[in-house]
């Protein structure tokens, strides 16, 4: 997926003040040092995927301009929200992890 707001399409002052900066990747090693950005200098610390150049990802989950899952074990998806954010309903998510987990408890007993 494109980066929302880069410094050659889009800026955000708020990107500006946070001094989170970037150009356009156009390669793969460009898009994984903005994730870095994102990991690193805003202590991003839950598990990450990049999508490929060829974005797959976005195509596949349709997640644009942004969109909550919830996804299990072998990529089964349990929620999938929709078009953010007036489509963002966190207690739906909540409810959806909350069940799945509590099946996977109860099965692993």
């Amino acid at each position: 997926m494109s980066e929302a707001h880069t410094d050659d399409e889009w800026q955000m002052e708020s990107n500006r003040e946070d001094k989170v900066v970037i150009k356009q990747p156009r390669v793969f090693d460009e898009r994984r040092e903005a994730a870095k950005i994102l990991v690193e200098r805003l202590k991003y610390d839950i598990p990450l995927a990049i999508d490929s150049m060829a974005n797959r990802a976005e195509a596949a989950y349709a997640a644009w301009p942004e969109r909550l899952y919830v996804v299990a074990a072998g990529g089964r998806l349990v929620y999938c929200g929709g078009l953010g954010p007036f489509g963002f309903h966190p207690e739906e998510m909540e409810n959806a992890l909350d069940t799945h987990l509590a099946s996977v408890r109860a099965s692993a007993r």
